[in-house]
């Protein structure tokens, strides 16, 4: 077998498995900045092309446990770069191994048949114009496939079982890949160049379709997941209006009644001092009466509810809502979008161990033909947003977030947007949604 078939050059081998990384880690969200995670790459890449120069002249066993370090090197920066956990970065730091595998495979196959024919491609600046426009468009190609599926690789975390999955998967394929340039007599063994070139690139494509259709399965699997959970969310909190309207219509009818009989007593008692007290009950139904009238009648047993649980737990609710501005919403969407948003308000307020700090605030109204909702509510120092989410302190972290992924999705579902930040020691969610006449 020739050594210009048989041997891709280190450097190349290199590059393309940085590349695959880069692919990756773009894609991925990140716990540095962008100048750290360039100046990492940069050093990753200085130490991948001499060490796969050291290792490029061994044989056999030697050979491939020089690969293992490869692989190690090539983890280093999703485990200094990403977030997640080091399940999560051997599940991509796998995708990106057979990734790079297969592209240098096919450039250098490519390059090494139409080199032999095309004379201006044997200079090295040719073959490195060559092998950079094929192997970017191998990559721009996966890229694309890829970010189609980004939210779910910024949200999921899939199991340890799956990313020890895709490892073995990945270890299979490198070693099937491997088999036909073995030094050893074996079934798979070949003495044909162009037949050997062939089985490694075909055997790493496959290892990249194996390892992209287990990809989208997980997706698949989290996204059915997701769904599910968000409307079992949603079922409770129209569950938990239904009954709050009940028990709200209940007290009023119970009030109006409490009316009438205080009129009748008025009427038959003359002590000036039993008529102040009258007069006095007389004032709180008033107070009661007046009290969360926004306009809307989900709205007003949601904040009903809300002020009645905080005023046991020694929180303070205030509330200025336009409710006639959330007319085109469906009830089902107003009680699953305002119930998570307080619960979210009260659950964060509740770790404060200062009873004065619990304030939670909640405005909605119309401005230049949006609806504007926005609750604030007192955190804790430090609170920092994770993708979107507040970073949790929960130990069950799979079921984190699912009430402001329910806020996302009503938003979404009215062409709206979530927003969050926590700055000064309060956290403030934000939701915009053009109203119907400005759409």
């Amino acid at each position: 077998m020739s050594s210009e078939l048989q041997n891709v050059p280190a450097l190349w081998t290199a590059v393309f498995h940085w590349l695959a990384c880069l692919v990756y880690l773009i894609l991925l969200p990140r716990r540095r900045r962008l100048w750290q995670c360039g100046l990492a790459g940069a050093v990753l890449l200085t130490v991948m092309i001499p060490y796969m120069a050291l290792i490029a002249p061994l044989d056999g066993a030697p050979f491939n446990l020089g690969m293992t370090g490869f692989a190690v090197l090539t983890l280093l920066p999703f485990l200094l770069l990403c977030k997640g956990d080091v399940y999560h970065h051997v599940y991509y730091c796998a995708r990106a191994f057979i990734l790079g595998g297969f592209t240098v495979s096919l450039a250098w196959q490519l390059y090494s048949y139409y080199s032999q024919r095309i004379a201006w491609l044997k200079p090295l600046w040719a073959q490195a114009v060559f092998l950079l426009l094929l192997g970017g468009a191998v990559y721009a190609g996966m890229y694309l496939l890829e970010s189609v599926h980004r939210r779910e690789m910024q949200e999921m975390a899939p199991s340890r079982l799956s990313c020890l999955g895709a490892a073995l998967i990945a270890f299979i394929i490198y070693i099937l890949s491997s088999l036909s340039y073995s030094s050893l007599e074996s079934p798979f063994t070949t003495h044909i160049e162009a037949e050997a070139f062939n089985i490694r690139t075909i055997v790493y494509l496959g290892g990249v379709a194996i390892l992209f259709a287990y990809h989208l399965q997980l997706c698949d699997s989290y996204a059915l997941h997701e769904v599910t959970a968000l409307q079992n969310v949603l079922d409770m909190q129209y569950a938990n209006y239904q009954q709050s309207q009940d028990s709200i219509d209940r007290v009023n009818r119970t009030y109006h009644d409490l009316k009438h009989q205080i009129a009748m007593l008025r009427s038959e008692i003359g002590a000036e001092q039993k008529l102040k007290g009258l007069d006095q009950i007389e004032q709180d139904i008033r107070t009661y009466e007046a009290q969360n009238q926004t306009g809307n009648k989900v709205l007003d047993a949601i904040l009903t509810q809300k002020c009645a649980y905080c005023l046991d737990h020694g929180i303070t609710l205030t509330s200025v809502a336009d409710g006639s501005a959330l007319s085109f919403m469906s009830a089902v969407d107003l009680s699953a979008l305002f119930g998570n948003l307080l619960d979210n308000a009260i659950e964060g307020v509740s770790r404060l161990p200062d009873p004065d700090q619990r304030l939670i605030h909640l405005s909605v109204s119309q401005q230049k033909g949006f609806l504007r909702i926005r609750v604030e509510n007192r955190c804790v120092d430090g609170l920092t947003v994770d993708n979107e989410l507040p970073r949790t302190t929960k130990k069950d972290k799979g079921r984190h977030g699912y009430g402001l992924k329910s806020i996302r999705a009503t938003a979404e579902k009215y062409g709206g947007t979530m927003t969050l930040k926590a700055e000064k020691g309060w956290f403030v969610l934000g939701v915009l949604i053009p109203l119907p006449t400005a759409r």
